[in-house]
C-alpha cells in the first residue's frame, strides 16, 4: 500500500529520503486517478524497502501540489535526492512506471 504523503510529513518522507521516491498526485473525484491508484499500490508492495512510494491528495495538500506545479492528474513524479528525475502524466501501464523507478535504483 502506498504511503499517504501530506504537507505535514513531506519533508520527513520525501525530502530527507535516501531512497528514490515515486509520488502519485490524485484526487477522489478523478476517474483516471482511480484507475492508476491500484497500480501505484502494487508498485509500493513491489519496491518495499527499496523506494518510497506515496500518494498526495491534491485537494487536501495544495502546498505540495503547487510546489511541483501539478496542473493535471494523475501525475506521477520520480525523485532522487529531492530532485525530480522523471514524470508521467495520465494513465500509464505498470511496466512504464516500474522502468522509470528501476532507472533510479
Amino acid at each position: 500500500m502506498a504511503t499517504q504523503i501530506t504537507d505535514q510529513n513531506f519533508a520527513e518522507l520525501v525530502q530527507n529520503s535516501e531512497k528514490p521516491v515515486m509520488i502519485d498526485f490524485w484526487a477522489e473525484w478523478c476517474g483516471p486517478c482511480r484507475m492508476v491508484g491500484p497500480i501505484v499500490d502494487e508498485i509500493a508492495n513491489d519496491y518495499e524497502g527499496k523506494a518510497v512510494v506515496g500518494k498526495v491528495n491534491v485537494d487536501e495538500n495544495p502546498e505540495i501540489s503547487s510546489r511541483f506545479g501539478i496542473r493535471n492528474i494523475p501525475t506521477i513524479i520520480f525523485l532522487k535526492g529531492g530532485e525530480i528525475k522523471d514524470k508521467s502524466v495520465g494513465i500509464v501501464p505498470k511496466n512504464v512506471l516500474t522502468e522509470k523507478m528501476d532507472a533510479l535504483l
